[in-house]
């Protein structure tokens, strides 16, 4: 009998990436979607005759018990957020909510209907923010610097707090910056690579960015998605820092970028004060060696890479647009 999972957030970079994995090991996927009139199926348009969408929303304890109940999955991976730092500056209620409390629905939702039900939470790097050691570990201290950040402590402490309190399978991935061709256009990397295809294609002249000295520890999200299945076929829960251990500045990123298609960034970049934060988080680099100890698991695309798939995706994007 095939084993079930049910993917909240399905329909987002991770998401889909998780779907198509767990497809390719034969599970039944469910992924629970809100009735929205903006439902963008984009990401998974080419698996979707493979999964099964379920209509719920994690702000509601009623739906969330009842797509459980319904679905009666193996496990869940909660990856549904409200997921853009830069916007829990101006939603930062809508998004302690979401991204915060929804977890303590799911949480219980699974506890309510079947407690042997494993569970994964997508925790962040974020939560480090102002770092207190470097490079962070799974025993860091948390230093949050958004209302994002916040709200991802508060969904990865709750999830320590079931396991510990009701016995259960709750897992949390701490998860450094993990990029793709999927991501969303907002997110730094996207932006940038975006932007690179549309000025090598001569339809844009400038890139308007921000700090130019932040620095992330980035991931191909493809990669990512496999050690939050890893993490769930454990016998014990435990959590888990998922990095490369190598961190690149925005500078560094933009060079990569620009590089990959001949270009100077130099020539075209202009630093905006309107993307910077009103408190920044300067370097994040994770020690992913508990990962790869214990799961097993070591990141396989390499920075540069990346990148480059993300440049060659948007120029893709850009000539079926523009019919070019």
């Amino acid at each position: 009998m095939k084993k079930r999972a049910l993917i909240t957030g399905i329909t987002g970079q991770d998401g889909s990436y998780l779907a198509e994995f767990l497809l390719g090991k034969g599970y039944e996927v469910f992924g629970l979607v809100r009735r929205s009139s903006t439902i963008n199926y984009e990401r998974i348009r080419h698996i979707q005759d493979q999964i099964n969408l379920i209509s719920g929303d994690i702000l509601d304890q009623t739906s969330m018990t009842r797509a459980i109940s319904d679905v009666r999955p193996q496990e869940v991976y909660n990856l549904a957020a409200q997921s853009f730092v830069q916007t829990s500056w101006t939603q930062p209620v809508f998004t302690g909510d979401v991204t915060g409390l929804s977890v303590t629905r799911v949480l219980d939702a699974i506890r309510t209907v079947d407690p042997a039900i494993r569970f994964y939470q997508a925790s962040s790097s974020e939560m480090f923010g102002k770092v207190q050691e470097v490079p962070q570990r799974e025993e860091t201290p948390f230093y949050p610097r958004s209302p994002y950040g916040v709200a991802k402590v508060y969904g990865h402490w709750i999830t320590v707090n079931y396991r510990e309190s009701y016995n259960m399978h709750a897992t949390s991935g701490i998860l450094f910056n993990h990029e793709s061709p999927r991501r969303g256009i907002e997110f730094v990397t996207r932006k940038i690579s975006y932007h690179v295809a549309k000025i090598k294609m001569g339809l844009a002249n400038e890139l308007r960015i921000g700090n130019l000295d932040a620095q992330r520890d980035w991931g191909f999200a493809g990669d990512y998605v496999q050690a939050m299945w890893l993490m769930l076929q454990q016998d014990t829960p435990e959590d888990f820092v998922v990095a490369t251990g190598q961190t690149h500045s925005v500078e560094r990123l933009l060079n990569v970028a620009f590089g990959s298609v001949d270009l100077d960034w130099k020539q075209y970049t202009v630093q905006d004060e309107r993307f910077m934060r009103p408190a920044e988080v300067d370097l994040l680099v994770g020690d992913p060696s508990k990962a790869k100890k214990i799961l097993g698991w070591e990141p396989q695309v390499s920075f540069e890479q990346l990148i480059q798939m993300m440049v060659e995706a948007d120029i893709r994007l850009l000539k079926t647009e523009h019919n070019l």
